[in-house]
């Protein structure tokens, strides 16, 4: 009897199945990083210190809370995403061994990673969400299109998610994440337009921000909640992200198969 052979659509949901199976259960662990820590910082940034910034030029004329809240969704996403794509996706494959087991199956290596990125896409997606629905409750979006921006930011969080994913997938042990966390994470997190005005920072470090995806997913989010985004610049924009989920996707098939295989 010739081997049954599962599409990559049908494989990826059997992924996410088993995951959420997992969630369920322990979403509580999660709860403080996906959920309460962006709100957190709302509050304490946007609210907080937020109220000791002058409305002007430099938040766009909007209340520094306003002004923060896009950006946020952008950063929130890329942090969840960071978390899900290291330490989750080396444990299935060094400690828990779950990505062995499944491949044992008639799903293949690639098919393993379309389930664990579709995954992530969607943790992102909800814990976004959730952020923005947040936000708007204490008051810090100001038009219906900011219902954009979690597109965008999950745009963005796997344009991050995917190349890094395919990085974790060549690794033995965790101690390279923290140079990701500290030389990747942080300044992406802190030099991209994302507090302040990227114009505020020195001139040579503007064209470091713009090759990061979080910019460009602020740029985003940003937009579609002041309706200042053009066309094209949007499709710079988006084009460049996709870009790099592409890529991410290209090199984890190949890093994948070589490990789950070998």
């Amino acid at each position: 009897m010739e081997p049954r052979v599962l599409g990559s659509f049908r494989a990826a949901l059997i992924a996410v199945e088993n995951h959420w199976t997992w969630y369920r259960r322990n979403w509580r662990a999660t709860a403080v990083s996906n959920f309460l820590q962006p709100v957190l910082m709302l509050l304490a940034m946007g609210l907080g210190f937020g109220s000791q910034v002058p409305v002007g030029e430099a938040t766009g004329g909007h209340p520094y809370v306003v002004f923060l809240a896009p950006a946020l969704l952008v950063l929130s996403a890329a942090q969840s995403a960071m978390f899900e794509s290291t330490y989750a996706v080396l444990s299935s494959f060094k400690w828990q061994k779950t990505f062995f087991g499944v491949v044992s199956t008639p799903v293949t290596p690639a098919q393993v990673l379309y389930g664990q990125l579709l995954w992530i896409a969607l943790r992102l997606a909800a814990g976004t969400a959730v952020f923005l629905g947040v936000a708007a409750a204490l008051g810090a979006v100001t038009s219906p299109s900011a219902v954009l921006a979690v597109p965008f930011a999950v745009l963005a969080g796997m344009a991050f998610s995917a190349p890094v994913v395919a990085f974790t997938a060549t690794r033995e042990k965790p101690d390279s994440f923290n140079a990701l966390f500290r030389f990747v994470l942080m300044p992406m997190t802190l030099f991209t337009g994302a507090f302040f005005p990227l114009d505020q920072l020195p001139a040579w470090l503007h064209p470091l921000a713009w090759a990061t995806p979080v910019w460009h997913g602020i740029e985003l989010a940003r937009g579609a909640a002041f309706g200042t985004l053009g066309a094209l610049p949007a499709l710079g924009h988006v084009a460049y992200l996709v870009a790099l989920v592409v890529a991410g996707v290209v090199l984890g098939r190949h890093l994948f198969h070589r490990r789950l295989t070998a």
